[in-house]
């Protein structure tokens, strides 16, 4: 999906993933259990059976007690990425699907190449999905399935996220554009899904992607508009200048109520727009995701 030098570069960055994970597989993550990766985590006294190897023979000198060093297990987190197929994200000179798909390639390589574990769902139905690790490869066949993905049924994000089974502790990452009447007429909504996956030990991101020409309105004149949801409802309207000021000042208010639901629920929110160049989204505007 990217070229040589650019995956050079996602190679650098690394996700922020709070939580500590305790999944079964080796990673480059700390986890709460104690193994023997090059961390140092805490001594506990020596008893029968333990490595000899782990004694700490400087304490034993000064306390004359042996004592054992432990040190953090290093396992694979947990990467989580729900993907809104829905037609509206159909739109755009460049398609806000598309760049979905790129940003979720990107941060999947970085995981991957992190050794982390990751997730994609299909938010129309989290039952359609795909899981990979193990670097290179798993993001060769992600990758593959991303490319196969099309616009077409509408997703219930409350329920998709709602209907998620057992999750490991890690991070989940929301693309979409939260153009859909729940999120618009009800303030709630989006606290319902970022508590909800709070409660599933999750640190929430939330990428809402549009596209430039709703983010500045270019039309002058009369046009009908055409719910792309439901192609039978068509609304009339005429662009003039206080019709444009009145819907930018809607859509102001719309994505400022999404940025401080989730600043209050302590999910970090970014409005990402189609029209900016993908580098400085990936390496700028995402830059608070990253550890460094």
């Amino acid at each position: 999906m990217f070229d040589a030098e650019y995956y050079g570069r996602l190679a650098r960055l690394k996700l922020a993933v709070d939580k500590k994970s305790n999944a079964a597989l080796l990673g480059s993550r700390k986890s709460v259990r104690k193994g023997s990766s090059a961390e140092f985590s805490d001594f506990r006294e020596y008893m029968p059976g333990d490595d000899i190897r782990s004694i700490d023979w400087n304490a034993y000198a000064r306390l004359d007690r042996l004592y054992i060093k432990e040190y953090m297990e290093e396992k694979e987190s947990s990467v989580s990425m729900f993907l809104d197929f829905s037609r509206s994200m159909d739109f755009g000179e460049k398609k806000k699907s598309e760049l979905c798909l790129e940003l979720a390639a990107a941060l999947s390589y970085i995981a991957l190449m992190n050794m982390d574990h990751v997730t994609v769902y299909d938010l129309a139905d989290v039952n359609r999905r795909h899981a990979a690790s193990g670097g290179k490869a798993g993001y060769r066949d992600l990758s593959a399935w991303l490319e196969r993905q099309e616009c077409g049924e509408a997703a219930d994000i409350v329920r998709s996220v709602q209907s998620l089974g057992r999750m490991q502790p890690g991070l989940s990452v929301i693309f979409s554009d939260f153009l859909s009447e729940e999120f618009i007429e009800r303030e709630d909504t989006l606290a319902k899904v970022i508590k909800y996956l709070h409660f599933k030990k999750q640190k929430v991101v939330l990428v809402q992607i549009l596209a430039a020409e709703e983010m500045e309105i270019g039309l002058s004149g009369t046009y009908y508009l055409i719910d792309s949801e439901n192609t039978d409802s068509r609304l009339r309207v005429t662009m003039d200048a206080e019709s444009i000021r009145s819907y930018q000042d809607s859509l102001a208010a719309f994505t400022g109520g999404l940025r401080h639901t989730a600043k209050k629920l302590g999910a970090a929110y970014h409005l990402c727009n189609t029209g900016e160049r993908f580098d400085k989204i990936v390496f700028e505007e995402l830059r608070d995701i990253y550890e460094f």
